[in-house]
């Protein structure tokens, strides 16, 4: 069977006993171990293996008792729901019976609770990074390829699997820490044992066991742990919408409900805006939320209340094991919208300062605002509880608007306003995830002509960095790396610099950069270092002023500290009446933090360059 041999595999690979997949006398058992004093007393446990739903079940432990059993359809699976309740650390057996005798017995282990951090969550002072493993650093040339898995290359070409892993990762939190990052976001880590194109992450064939191309689970638990040593944290990628089409799950199905749609392919149209649509024919929300995403991608049922209690404890074994800080969810209003927020609920409550971002690709802020937690723009009976949603609009603003010359209504810097001046309809405009790109869209430089026109960036990572919400950098950006989809996904995520043998240039190390891609790593680290700890930005409140003169100013202020941006969107000089800025320029004389340079605000007019950006405090 395939998951007897991954075993074998990652077993041979030295993967030691706190490997998430158990195999006594055959038998896998998901999760492996669980904790003592967990808020949640439920604990599922699946089995699967020939025959084992034939079993009866007895347990003899201080503490545990048995509250339900389930048997599907399918006999090669038994689920077994114990009560744990306040159960302290032990390790028991758990008798299967035939005929009133023993016919196997395992061993389980309640585990006694890491006290180090765990699920500290990531707000408005953070940045995270976003990084795609195979193609960030590659540490360890030994698991590139891994014998038994069925995608047995690893090259050069886009779509092919590159090599970086977690000792790569690893290796680069210096430099992480170095240019100002204070959280990393990796795609999915988890084994993908598909028979290609699996580099992404995004079809999991196993939810409890990190791919063994990037390392053990123990290799993911010890980055995560010096990454904290460093003051960065970790937002682990999950998803729960769909897996590969070689999970065990699919291809042993318990029973026809644990995919949508039966369990057959049914293609969706990826109209996302139907399920919250007040004129939305049945069918296409139905299809939205239950069609599949690619016939490789088997639609889970998250109203099954067995998979619903299978993810769920998957994220709770996923934080609570590697310590990560918080959750980044794959294709979130794809998933039934109600298991979701019954999900968020559940984390919560286990860990309060836990925050989850959910992918919502949508492409105006009604229809964002709609998935976020208390949105009044949803109706009151059906709360997503999803706390942080990733603001798409503004994305396609910044990637299009400082193409633009501004003018004082509707081009350029004045789009960014108009955006802005419309936050009313989100619950918690912090709350958002503002990003210039990420590993499905264009990069910000889609061609190098752009990456070489300095102000284009620098204004753009400005307003990233200075508006509301919560920033998140791609990787690369601060590189000046260009790309588009024209050529293919495997385009927009090639290898960083220096991350692979034979590179030419290391950005890692600062060797042989090209001079632009000096100057847009130093504007980056210096302003990344400076938003670094600062209170105003974390917390402050964002006021802006109606664009004037092509220019738009904005000002953050905490606790009678204050951060104001002036930024002129035009190809021409500008002399700036400041009259009407007084109320955020409480300064004769302020410091720019981009130039290091005094400003002199005493006079009328401030005379501002082309496209020249200040941000001053």
């Amino acid at each position: 069977m395939k998951n007897i041999t991954l075993f074998l595999i990652t077993f041979l690979l030295g993967c030691s006993s706190s490997q998430a997949r158990s195999r006594q006398n055959e038998i896998q058992v998901q999760p492996a171990f669980w904790w003592s004093g967990m808020a949640e007393p439920s604990l599922q446990l699946l089995l699967h293996a020939p025959g084992v739903g034939e079993h009866e079940v007895r347990i003899d432990a201080p503490g545990i008792r048995i509250d339900s059993i389930f048997r599907p359809t399918n006999t090669n699976y038994l689920f077994i729901y114990m009560n744990v309740g306040q159960a302290a650390p032990q390790t028991f057996g758990i008798d299967l019976l035939k005929g009133g005798k023993t016919a196997r017995r395992l061993t389980y282990e309640l585990r006694q609770r890491d006290n180090q951090l765990r699920a500290q969550g990531f707000d408005a002072s953070d940045v995270l990074y976003l990084l795609m493993p195979d193609r960030f650093v590659n540490g360890l040339t030994a698991n590139d390829v891994v014998k038994g898995l069925k995608e047995q290359t690893c090259g050069p070409e886009p779509d092919a699997r590159h090599g970086g892993d977690l000792a790569g990762m690893t290796a680069a939190l210096d430099y992480l820490s170095d240019l100002g990052i204070t959280a990393i976001w990796p795609t999915p880590l988890l084994v993908n044992d598909m028979p290609s194109h699996s580099y992404h992450g995004y079809a999991i064939t196993d939810f409890y066991q990190i791919d063994p191309r990037y390392g053990s689970n123990d290799d993911y638990r010890s980055f995560v742990e010096q990454a904290h040593a460093k003051g960065i944290k970790v937002v682990q990628d999950m998803v729960f919408n769909h897996c590969g089409s070689d999970n065990f799950l699919f291809t042993d199905l318990p029973d026809s409900t644990w995919f949508n749609n039966h369990s057959q392919y049914v293609q969706t149209a990826y109209r996302i805006a139907a399920v919250g649509d007040l004129h939305a024919a049945f069918g296409d929300a139905d299809n939205a939320q239950n069609g599949w995403f690619v016939e490789a991608m088997p639609d889970l049922n998250q109203r099954n209340p067995h998979v619903w209690k299978y993810l769920t404890q998957n994220s709770v074994w996923w934080i609570e094991y590697a310590g990560i800080d918080g959750i980044r969810q794959d294709t979130y209003p794809y998933a039934d919208r109600q298991a979701m927020a019954r999900w968020n609920e559940a984390l919560k409550r286990e860990y309060p300062h836990l925050n989850i971002v959910g992918e919502t690709w949508i492409n105006h802020n009604v229809g964002v605002s709609y998935w976020q937690k208390d949105s009044p723009v949803a109706p009151a009976d059906d709360n997503s509880q999803l706390p942080t949603v990733m603001d798409f609009p503004l994305m396609s603003l910044l990637n299009s608007c400082l193409d633009e010359e501004t003018n004082d209504w509707d081009k350029g810097l004045a789009r960014i306003y108009e955006y802005l001046s419309q936050d009313i309809v989100y619950a918690n405009p912090m709350n958002l995830l503002t990003f210039l790109t990420n590993h499905d869209t264009d990069r910000f430089a889609r061609v190098p002509e752009q990456a070489a026109q300095p102000h284009r960036y620098e204004q753009a990572l400005t307003l990233l960095l200075t508006l509301r919400g919560i920033p998140q950098l791609y990787y690369g950006d601060e590189l000046a790396m260009a790309a588009n989809k024209s050529k293919g996904d495997g385009a927009l995520r090639q290898n960083f610099p220096g991350g692979f043998a034979g590179d030419s240039v290391n950005a890692l190390k600062g060797q042989n950069l090209t001079p632009l891609m000096q100057r847009t790593h130093q504007f980056t680290r210096r302003l990344l270092r400076w938003r670094r700890g600062n209170e105003v930005l974390a917390h402050g409140t964002f006021k802006h002023f109606a664009i004037n003169q092509g220019v738009y100013v904005y000002a953050r202020e905490y606790q009678g500290r204050t951060v104001t941006v002036i930024m002129n969107g035009t190809d021409r000089p500008v002399c700036l009446n400041l009259a009407r800025y007084a109320e955020v320029l409480p300064w004769r004389v302020a410091t720019d933090v981009l130039s290091g340079r005094r400003i002199d605000l005493a006079g009328q007019c401030l005379q501002l360059g082309v496209r020249e950006t200040l941000v001053l405090e």
